[in-house]
């Protein structure tokens, strides 16, 4: 099964994605935990990376491309897989679909969580303080909040038109155990 979730940071698509991939025994592809293990690698590109994520500014398509690209090529990605926080532009979008095209994989959800600015706010900084997460200032929270309107929210129209038989809208203000529910429901019915 290959999923999407697709939403705002903060909206809850990082921890959804963590208890259905336990549920599916799928690989849970987290663009922020592939970025921060990068950041730890201390060569040239880590060094890129931080100061792109320091100011709260979204990575460039071409490295982010690449990253996802060797990255699903590990065995763990075989039997499916989700991916959180990718693709994040309608330029990852069309290389996304390339390569499932080339594998003869097709998405077969993505759950686009809505969610209210003030809840998003609230939740990041929570998870600043239990992560101790220096990206989570919240300077650099209203830059993410503001880039993913900009530039990331438009996706959502595409993915509705061209996947509209995969896209379902999530309610991301209600509590972790209502959005488990909500989110088991529609994986069943696959």
């Amino acid at each position: 099964m290959i999923l999407i979730f697709f939403g705002p940071p903060g909206a809850g698509k990082g921890t959804q994605a963590k208890f259905i991939s336990k549920k599916l025994d799928i690989t849970h592809l987290s663009t922020g935990d592939i970025l921060r293990k990068q950041l730890l690698k201390k060569n040239e590109l880590s060094i890129t990376l931080k100061n792109i994520m320091d100011r709260g500014r979204l990575v460039t398509d071409s490295i982010l491309n690449n990253i996802i690209y060797e990255r699903l090529k590990e065995n763990d990605c075989l039997n499916g897989f989700i991916l959180d926080g990718y693709p994040r532009t309608m330029d990852q979008a069309i290389f996304l679909n390339t390569i499932l095209k080339e594998k003869n994989l097709v998405i077969d959800y993505v759950l686009d969580f809505m969610i209210d600015e003030g809840t998003i706010i609230k939740r990041i900084k929570a998870r600043s303080i239990i992560e101790n997460r220096e990206d989570d200032s919240e300077d650099v929270i209203r830059t993410r909040v503001v880039n993913y309107y900009n530039e990331t929210k438009p996706l959502s129209y595409f993915y509705k038109s061209e996947f509209a038989s995969a896209y379902r809208i999530i309610n991301g203000n209600q509590e972790i155990q209502k959005l488990n529910t909500e989110i088991l429901k529609i994986l069943k019915k696959h």
